[in-house]
C-alpha cells in the first residue's frame, strides 16, 4: 500500500464524530506563568513565522515582505517577495512561508498570499527556493477558484503532511458563504495539494463529476490555523465563526464542517444565519467560543521546556487578545486557560520553536515577536 494511501486511510479513520462542547472550560492556573520577552519590535503587520534550521527565523509581513531575523531577533532582512499578482489590501497580501520538510537540503519553500485586484481576488500558492538569503524560481502552483470582490476571509494557512502533500486553508470570501457548501469551487473549503500544485490521486473527490478534485474537506468559513500532530496522527484546524461560533475541529478527509448550514453564531446584524446548530452529515466542532475570540495562529506543543502544556492546543486570539491554552483528553477539550491577558494585544501567529519555547507575533502596523520561557 502506498504511503499516500497509508495516510489518507489514517486520517479517515482516527477522527470520529464528536460532541460539541457548549459551555466554557477553565483551567486551573499553573504554578508560575511563562516569561514574555520581547524580540523584535516594529514588523508591519506580520502574519507568519518558520524556523531556520541554521537558526533565526524567517517570518512574512501581509504587505509583501519577507523578514530574516537572527536567532537574537535582530532584523537582518527585509525582502520583497514580488509575488505574480500580489494583491494587499484589507485582509490580503503575503500570509503564510512554509518550509519544505527538506529544506535544509533543498531550499524549498512555500508561500500563500492574495493575488489579483480589488474586483478579482484569490488565494495563490507559490514555491520558491531559498539560497543565499535569496528568493529564487518563484513559481505559482495553485489559485483558487473561482475569483472574488473583496479583501476579506481567505484563510491562507499550510501544513505539510507526512507523505509530503501541502494542505492549504481557504476562507469564504466573506459575502459568498454559501459556496461553502458548493463542491464545484474552492471557497470555503481546505485543499490538499502535491508540492507541484497538482491533485494527489487519493484526495476524498477525485473523479467525481463537478467536483473539485482539490477538496480535502468542506463547510469552512475563514480557517486561520491548522497544525499536524506527529504524535496521533491527527490534524486539527480552527476557524472564524461570525458574531460567536468559532470552532476548533478534527478534520477528517472528505467531511463536511457545516458553514454556514449549522453554526452557533449569529449575523452582524443580530440576524440568525441558520436554524441548525447542528445538521446530519455534517462534522460538530471539537469546541467553539461564543462570544468570538477571533482565532488565529495555532500549535500543539510537543517541546520540553513546558512540560505542564505537553499535548496542549495553544491559540492565538485577535479580537480576544490572549493565548489561549486547551488540555485535551482524547478527542474533547477538558480545560482552557487565557495567557497573556496583560499584555492587551490582538495575537497573530504561535510556534513552538526547535529549543521547546514558545513563539508568537502581535498583530499590527507596529507587531512584535515575543518569545515564552518557563520563569
Amino acid at each position: 500500500m502506498s504511503l499516500n494511501r497509508m495516510l489518507f486511510l489514517s486520517l479517515m479513520l482516527v477522527v470520529a464524530p464528536v460532541a460539541l462542547t457548549t459551555e466554557p472550560l477553565t483551567a486551573d492556573p499553573l504554578p508560575t506563568k511563562p516569561k514574555v520577552q520581547t524580540l523584535t519590535e516594529g514588523l508591519e503587520y506580520p502574519w507568519s513565522l518558520s524556523f531556520l534550521p541554521s537558526g533565526g527565523f524567517l517570518l512574512t509581513e501581509r504587505s509583501g515582505q519577507l523578514v530574516t531575523l537572527g536567532s537574537d531577533g535582530q532584523v537582518l532582512q527585509k525582502l520583497d517577495v514580488n509575488l505574480p499578482d500580489l494583491y494587499a489590501a484589507s485582509q490580503g497580501g503575503l500570509l503564510e512561508v512554509l518550509l519544505a520538510e527538506d529544506f535544509a537540503q533543498s531550499g524549498r519553500l512555500f508561500l500563500s498570499y492574495v493575488c489579483g485586484t480589488a474586483n478579482a481576488n484569490s488565494v495563490c500558492l507559490a514555491s520558491a527556493n531559498w539560497q543565499d538569503n535569496q528568493l529564487t524560481d518563484v513559481k505559482q502552483i495553485f489559485r483558487a477558484t473561482p475569483d472574488r470582490r473583496g479583501a476579506a476571509h481567505y484563510g491562507g494557512r499550510m501544513v505539510q503532511l507526512p507523505d509530503q502533500s501541502l494542505v492549504l486553508t481557504l476562507g469564504d470570501g466573506f459575502d459568498y458563504r454559501e459556496q461553502a457548501q458548493n463542491k464545484t469551487n474552492h471557497l470555503g473549503k481546505i485543499v490538499r495539494l502535491q508540492q507541484d500544485g497538482s491533485v494527489p490521486a487519493d484526495n476524498p473527490f477525485v473523479g467525481q463529476a463537478a467536483v473539485a478534485a482539490e477538496i480535502f474537506t468542506l463547510g469552512h468559513r475563514n480557517v486561520q490555523g491548522i497544525v499536524y500532530d506527529a504524535a496521533t496522527g491527527k490534524l486539527w484546524s480552527h476557524e472564524h465563526g461570525p458574531k460567536g461560533g468559532d470552532e476548533l475541529n478534527l478534520l477528517q478527509a472528505g467531511v463536511n464542517y457545516g458553514w454556514p448550514v449549522a453554526t452557533t453564531g449569529i449575523d452582524y446584524t443580530g440576524a440568525r444565519i441558520s436554524p441548525f446548530t447542528r445538521f446530519t452529515g455534517m462534522a460538530e466542532p471539537v469546541y467553539q467560543w461564543s462570544p468570538s475570540i477571533a482565532p488565529a495562529g495555532m500549535t500543539l506543543y510537543r517541546g520540553e521546556a513546558f512540560p505542564q502544556y505537553q499535548g496542549n492546543i495553544l491559540i492565538t486570539a485577535l479580537a480576544g487578545k490572549a493565548l489561549h491554552r486547551l488540555v485535551l483528553d482524547g478527542d474533547k477539550v477538558v480545560e482552557e486557560e487565557k495567557l497573556l491577558t496583560e499584555l492587551d494585544s490582538r495575537l497573530r501567529d504561535v510556534r513552538t520553536g526547535p529549543d521547546g519555547l514558545i513563539y508568537i507575533l502581535t498583530d499590527g502596523p507596529a507587531g512584535k515577536l515575543l518569545r515564552l520561557s518557563p520563569q
